[in-house]
């Protein structure tokens, strides 16, 4: 009995998310961060000031694993971590001036990378991948 399985625009979706995946942690790794640490960066780059779990919620990780990504970055210097003036238990975490710097600088060479693994594809195709691709994401 073969076990295998043999939907191709799953395996086809899976390699290349992984491939694309390999390849971004490349990138980021070039400014010594992973990949977590960077989504935790890009989170606060993109939205400003936020609570540990809006963040963790953004890129789906568990508070305790935020916890030590956070520890790690703020040893590092580039956010900073404030208690909430009305609530105590609420902990706010932004990008310190380091921590702007880092992103000002690397996201224009992340999306220009990004935008590189996809134009080879037309805008048609573009289009056609797009609706595909939400197409799947709503039977989910």
């Amino acid at each position: 009995m073969e076990r295998k399985c043999n939907n191709q625009p799953y395996l086809l979706l899976m390699q290349t998310s992984k491939a694309i995946h390999d390849r971004i942690k490349e990138e980021i790794a070039k400014n010594k961060l992973g990949i977590t640490e960077f989504s935790v960066l890009e989170v606060l780059y993109q939205k400003g000031k936020q609570t540990i779990q809006q963040i963790g919620k953004c890129i789906l990780v568990s508070s305790g694993s935020m916890t030590y990504v956070i520890d790690k970055l703020e040893q590092r210097g580039l956010l900073s971590r404030n208690a909430c003036a009305n609530d105590r238990r609420v902990i706010h975490v932004t990008l310190t001036d380091d921590g702007n710097e880092l992103m000002n600088e690397f996201m224009p060479k992340y999306h220009e990378f990004i935008n590189h693994l996809f134009d080879s594809l037309h805008s048609d195709e573009v289009e056609a991948l797009v609706q595909l691709l939400k197409k799947v994401r709503n039977k989910v």
